[in-house]
């Protein structure tokens, strides 16, 4: 297949994808507050792509949601080739892709993160992935959303699960705090087996995603919550921007390469504590 073509058939799935997870998140916010969007270009003079960002706060269910979908392309920095695979032969890259990140009212509903992209350089690959971060124990919930996932995965390789769910556990984990950022998920990255079948995975991990936070938010969006607990959250939340800020790649990649601020930070939360 013409490398142009999956350019286009995969930004536009994110940014399809994008605008059907906005419909349901406002469909959860019964239409009562809408989201703020942006529109946003690389570099104007060099014709480098940009993309959308949406962002929703302060609604009832939903404290700071984030959507953001992107297509651009660029030269990578010289610092940055060597770990970009194909990038040292040349420098050149495209990238499309959605990222969602969703901070809670309500500390029994989970903060949770997704994003896919579609990266080329002289090779091209997907990645991404799925993770949630409770700020309270919920070992049914926790249990759940495991078997969703492996049932996904098992639709397209027996082996995914286990793999991309290690490699989720070892990715969002804070060295200095010696702990995991959530209950894990599933996280993927240099996937390049075979385009179709990939891209297929790839769609499936975002059409889940949109299952999985329907679910878990109609499901308690109505549960009673304390002070206790809201405190507990914030502090929950200290460790996500801790993660964002000092280990994530995808903020890593956004900043060397000249991305949108407000989107590369829009993972951050409204309200944090440290104590």
């Amino acid at each position: 297949m013409n490398l142009e073509i999956k350019k286009n058939i995969t930004s536009n799935w994110f940014k399809l994808l994008q605008n059907a997870i906005c419909e349901d998140i406002l469909k959860i916010e019964k239409n009562k507050v809408k989201f703020k969007s942006k529109v946003w270009e690389k570099n104007k003079k060099k014709d480098e792509g940009g993309g959308e960002f949406k962002i929703l706060e302060n609604g009832k269910i939903f404290e700071k949601v984030g959507v953001n979908f992107s297509k651009v392309e660029g030269v990578f920095p010289n610092k940055f080739r060597k770990n970009i695979p194909g990038a040292a032969k040349n420098p050149r890259f495209w990238a499309s892709g959605i990222s969602i990140v969703m901070h809670m009212k309500n500390p029994h509903i989970p903060a949770m993160h997704f994003n896919t992209r579609y990266i080329c350089t002289t090779h091209e690959w997907f990645g991404g992935g799925i993770d949630v971060t409770p700020a309270i124990k919920d070992a049914k919930e926790k249990k759940e959303f495991h078997e969703t996932l492996k049932k996904m995965c098992n639709r397209h390789n027996k082996n995914y699960y286990k793999k991309y769910k290690k490699w989720c556990d070892e990715y969002f984990y804070l060295p200095h705090r010696k702990e995991t950022r959530g209950i894990g998920g599933i996280f993927f990255d240099y996937k390049k087996d075979n385009f179709e079948k990939d891209f297929k995975f790839t769609r499936d991990v975002g059409v889940t995603f949109q299952t999985l936070f329907n679910k878990i938010i109609n499901k308690k969006y109505k549960k009673k919550w304390t002070t206790k607990e809201k405190n507990l959250q914030y502090i929950k939340r200290g460790r996500y921007a801790e993660f964002n800020l000092l280990y994530d790649r995808g903020t890593k990649f956004g900043l060397q390469t000249g991305g949108n601020i407000e989107g590369i930070m829009m993972s951050l939360p409204p309200i944090a504590k440290w104590s």
